[in-house]
């Protein structure tokens, strides 16, 4: 593997973390960590006197802890500005928003406090008009995102076609994932070239190409009474627009509603926003690029629940997607 992903520390020592960051916080938010699930960060439910919170202990070699900063300024422009729900930082007893905590080897990893945020998470089997309210909520991010002036030493991680794809991608190497043969990655490379060419065309002008959230997936959405929340911008940064599209289907581009959910993002987004006729051609290089991208994150998350969740064709279905790409057909559905 030619790139370090995931967390080295189990789940005992990872809540350890959690329990010595709480202590940080005053007594009203301290409780419990529940640890709900592991990816790029763990994540924990902290259930105390004062509510319910969420609370994320970041892996190491990932995001640092000014490139962490970097999104809890994002939230807070959001709420000011926008009225949207998105999750807000707990400060701790001497008024900061992150925590730094010292492993015995000499590592730090950061953590962070967050409000908990109620609602109803849709999930893929939802109407498809679910990817509707996930197509304008983006629009409205990327109009607030287009407008906004970013604070001096504003840092975020940056998405690009290497960063994505490349052998050294922030989420590793496509080529180390488990059921990918020799005779596949040749496919898989032409596609990557194709995707490559075509993103060096299309460019990054400021129309095109600025702060995304990245994962803008159902399982980041949250359907309440009083309107739509997002959660999760952990993976925020530089990207392009289109991207978030592309990330709304993560995981599931091989599924034979695909195309539907393409659709209804789209009307979705048209509400708040606008994509022109270069940014719709893009379309099928930027859902190639995130099926590949992925590809790469369940190489170098394997252990993970998510990844172990997809079935034993995931990869086969990546390869598959491939060939129709370079047939210049859309990277979707099934076979």
């Amino acid at each position: 593997m030619r790139t370090r992903q995931y967390d080295t520390l189990g789940d005992d020592a990872v809540t350890e973390l959690a329990q010595r960051a709480l202590r940080n916080y005053p007594q009203e938010v301290r409780g419990v960590p529940r640890l709900l699930c592991r990816s790029e960060n763990s994540t924990f439910l902290v259930q105390a006197s004062g509510g319910r919170y969420a609370l994320r202990v970041h892996r190491g070699n990932y995001h640092t802890r000014e490139n962490i900063d970097g999104e809890l300024r994002w939230l807070d422009a959001l709420r000011e500005d926008t009225g949207l729900v998105v999750p807000q930082a707990v400060r701790d007893c001497q008024g900061g928003e992150i925590q730094t905590l010292r492993l015995s080897d000499g590592s730090s990893r950061n953590a962070v406090l967050f409000h908990w945020i109620e609602g109803e998470m849709p999930t893929l089997g939802v109407d498809p008009k679910a990817f509707r309210q996930l197509g304008e909520v983006t629009a409205r991010l990327h109009q607030h995102s287009k407008s906004w002036k970013k604070p001096q030493g504003f840092c975020r991680i940056v998405w690009n076609h290497e960063t994505m794809v490349g052998p050294r991608s922030h989420w590793g190497d496509w080529r180390d994932a488990q059921g990918l043969r020799g005779q596949d990655i040749p496919v898989v490379e032409a596609a990557v070239a194709r995707v490559g060419e075509n993103l060096a065309a299309y460019g990054q002008s400021a129309g095109r190409y600025g702060l995304i959230h990245a994962d803008l997936r159902l399982a980041n959405l949250l359907l309440h009474k009083e309107g739509t929340r997002v959660i999760d911008f952990d993976d925020c940064g530089m990207g392009w627009f289109i991207h978030d599209l592309a990330a709304a289907l993560s995981f599931a581009e091989h599924c034979p509603q695909a195309e539907t959910w393409v659709e209804n993002w789209l009307r979705g987004y048209e509400r708040a926003g606008h994509l022109d006729d270069c940014d719709l051609a893009m379309v099928p290089s930027m859902l190639m690029q995130r099926r590949i991208q992925m590809t790469a994150w369940v190489a170098t998350h394997a252990d993970t629940e998510t990844a172990q969740s997809l079935g034993p064709h995931w990869v086969e279905h990546t390869v598959r997607l491939c060939g129709r790409y370079l047939e210049g057909g859309m990277p979707l559905g099934e076979a």
